[in-house]
């Protein structure tokens, strides 16, 4: 089922429901409809495009929202779908030290592998190997991480996603879809 972006009444992205769900926020008049899928959604009496992306008529106040979660998709789409060590295409998820020698599963820990890279390294630390990481891992910040992190995504979200810092992140998922 297709997913849309909700925005808060402010523009600020807060998250991404099912069409189902976004069809229920505009057809009760709590959301407007900002962008169309294409589609059409039909019922015996009415006809309704299919929003990919809605607005909330009235502010929604979120609480706090702390770091951004460690998934293995956000993990790749931080990575780019690419090893940190060699820089071939990323299959695994490897800790830099490892959980055996007392590395944290935590974003400044974990980098996106190659399974070759991740089965010779083990659990051995990188001064062992004489290996280097290509980039220093780091948590993602902004809004649009946690947006992109769900892996729901549709081009008619970036111009809505831009300002929380959407183009690097998609720009590194794109490489993963390349």
């Amino acid at each position: 089922m297709p997913h849309v972006l909700v925005l808060n009444a402010s523009y600020e992205p807060l998250g991404v429901v099912p069409l189902r769900r976004a069809l229920v926020l505009v057809l009760e008049n709590k959301a407007q409809c900002l962008e169309e899928s294409g589609a059409f959604m039909h019922s015996a009496t009415y006809t309704i495009p299919a929003p990919s992306v809605v607005r909330l008529k009235r502010f929604v106040r979120v609480p706090y929202r702390g770091p951004v979660p460690l998934t293995r998709r956000a993990l790749f789409a931080r990575d780019g779908g690419r090893c940190m060590y060699c820089g071939g295409v990323a299959t695994s998820v490897d800790h830099v030290i490892p959980k055996s020698r007392g590395g944290q599963h935590a974003w400044e820990n974990v980098v996106a592998s190659c399974r070759r890279c991740n089965h010779v390294k083990a659990d051995r630390h990188l001064l062992e190997l004489g290996w280097r990481l290509r980039h220093k891992p780091a948590p993602p910040t902004g809004l649009a991480w946690r947006i992109i992190g769900t892996g729901h995504r549709d081009p008619r979200w970036l111009p809505y996603l831009q300002p929380f810092g959407a183009d690097d992140a998609m720009a590194r998922i794109d490489g993963i879809s390349a």
